[in-house]
């Protein structure tokens, strides 16, 4: 259920369950609080953080000034996300030279991106890079399958194929649109319309995804996420409510069907960015909400 309010209250409902509520969740979250613990990466190029979902891993990176990261035989498109440091990102023979607040998508095989002044740049990976989940300390938290959430698979490639593509996070905000989504072929990012200061607690969001994750990265502020398991026929699925607290920088992995909703409560700027992998149908469906839409075909334009 959405706030009158918020955008997502003019989605499509989604199809009725047939028959009774699924069992086997067996499903937690996966939680990472980047400002307490220690990276799993630190040399001369900066620190680096990481988590796992289901289908992806996160890199969370604060790069010394003229730190680089670079991919050898990247197995598919991947995401890097500069919320204020300048980049200069190579892909294959494209090169980019990029000022700050800025999204960019990689394509597979051999690329590197610089930043020359220094700063964070998050790191978005499907699976398929088996070198960076195992650098993930939650790497074996889904060696029980989850039966909720399908195998991944990537949409159709763009007409001009997959190349090194970048946008603006400078979007103004628009009535009836939420936050500033771009979407890849294996990714979808939201860029969520900073907050100033906390959310009317009056005015929440709980609702649920049938078969997808959410990842939810705080990159500044205060948040409390809260969780609820539905209950199934089955008790070995319930779990107690969990309300987390986190500042930022931090990820929450939050699994389907888990109830959920975020408020933020920082008295200063909170910026919240959530990840989905694969992209989202519903999303997508809304016209004028993704913003590189005409860049990256559905399932049903493919």
């Amino acid at each position: 259920m959405y706030d009158k309010s918020d955008p997502r209250s003019q989605l499509a409902p989604a199809p009725a369950a047939k028959g009774k509520p699924p069992t086997g969740l067996i499903a937690e979250e996966q939680l990472a609080t980047f400002y307490d613990s220690p990276p799993q990466i630190e040399d001369d190029n900066g620190r680096i953080w990481f988590i796992r979902g289901h289908n992806f891993v996160l890199a969370y990176c604060e790069m010394a000034p003229g730190g680089t990261l670079s991919r050898g035989d990247q197995p598919d498109e991947y995401v890097l996300l500069m919320p204020e440091a300048p980049a200069q990102i190579t892909a294959g023979e494209a090169q980019a030279d990029l000022p700050g607040h800025q999204i960019a998508f990689v394509p597979p095989g051999d690329s590197q991106v610089t930043l020359p002044e220094g700063g964070v740049v998050i790191g978005l990976f499907t699976t398929a890079s088996a070198d960076l989940v195992a650098l993930c300390p939650n790497a074996r938290a889904y060696d029980t399958p989850r039966s909720h959430v399908p195998a991944f698979e990537p949409w159709p490639t763009p007409p001009d194929g997959l190349r090194l593509r970048h946008y603006s996070l400078d979007v103004p905000k628009a009535e009836g649109r939420f936050g500033r989504i771009f979407r890849c072929t294996t990714f979808m990012v939201n860029m969520l319309d900073p907050r100033e200061g906390p959310r009317d607690p009056a005015s929440v969001s709980p609702h649920h995804h049938d078969d997808f994750e959410q990842c939810s990265l705080l990159l500044e502020g205060a948040y409390d996420h809260h969780l609820r398991w539905p209950w199934t026929t089955d008790m070995a699925d319930w779990r107690p409510d969990r309300h987390i607290e986190v500042t930022g920088p931090s990820v929450l992995v939050i699994p389907p069907p888990v109830i959920h909703t975020s408020r933020a409560k920082g008295d200063g700027l909170n910026q919240l960015v959530d990840i989905f992998c694969p992209p989202r149908a519903d999303f997508s469906a809304k016209p004028g909400w993704v913003l590189n839409a005409e860049d990256y075909p559905t399932p049903n334009q493919g």
